[in-house]
């Protein structure tokens, strides 16, 4: 199936050449012009009026990288950057069930992967580092690292302040390390 042009609009954007360099690097300039692009896409997948873009391995796709990716970039270092996660799972596992991942490759598959990774559920981390990893993607490292992190301390502890949690000695030390996650 042909992706309709708003899906497609989202992929050729998230993955041209000019947006890449800021897949893994915070840009205000970046963020703003995806919160231009994509805000009001973003809103209906956030309120499941594009769950019908379920039905294809790149609607699928589509609609995690509007509600993981664009959620964090147009909520950065706030709360609400992680209030679509649980839909995005959703998204990702029913994705997988369908083989949708299989018709994937490279970045597009380890995008469709990224809310797993994301998660601070134990079991989701550990399919994470399986899907990464037998997929040989580049990335498996940092499903590796994400994991240990959820492993030690049972959630990333860089999200507590914008979550408004409470960060523990252990967290705050981890923090202050040179090997410290920040997202």
């Amino acid at each position: 199936m042909i992706p309709d042009s708003a899906t497609q609009s989202v992929l050729d954007h998230w993955f041209s050449a000019s947006a890449r360099k800021y897949w893994f690097n915070a840009s205000e300039d970046f963020d703003r012009d995806l919160v231009r692009r994509f805000s009001a896409l973003h809103r209906r997948a956030a309120n499941g009026e594009l769950d019908g873009w379920e039905s294809t391995a790149t609607g699928s796709l589509a609609l995690v990288i509007l509600l993981d990716q664009c959620s964090r970039n147009f909520n950065r270092n706030r709360g609400d950057a992680y209030a679509n996660d649980a839909h995005a799972r959703r998204i990702v596992l029913a994705a997988i069930a369908r083989g949708f991942d299989q018709e994937l490759e490279g970045w597009r598959r380890a995008f469709l992967y990224m809310p797993l990774m994301h998660s601070e559920a134990p079991d989701d981390q550990d399919y994470s580092v399986r899907l990464f990893t037998e997929a040989g993607l580049d990335n498996a490292r940092y499903a590796l690292h994400h994991r240990d992190i959820i492993r030690r301390f049972g959630r990333f502890p860089h999200r507590n302040k914008a979550l408004g949690r409470e960060s523990t000695a252990d967290e705050i030390a981890y923090l202050k390390s040179e090997g410290a996650f920040h997202g």
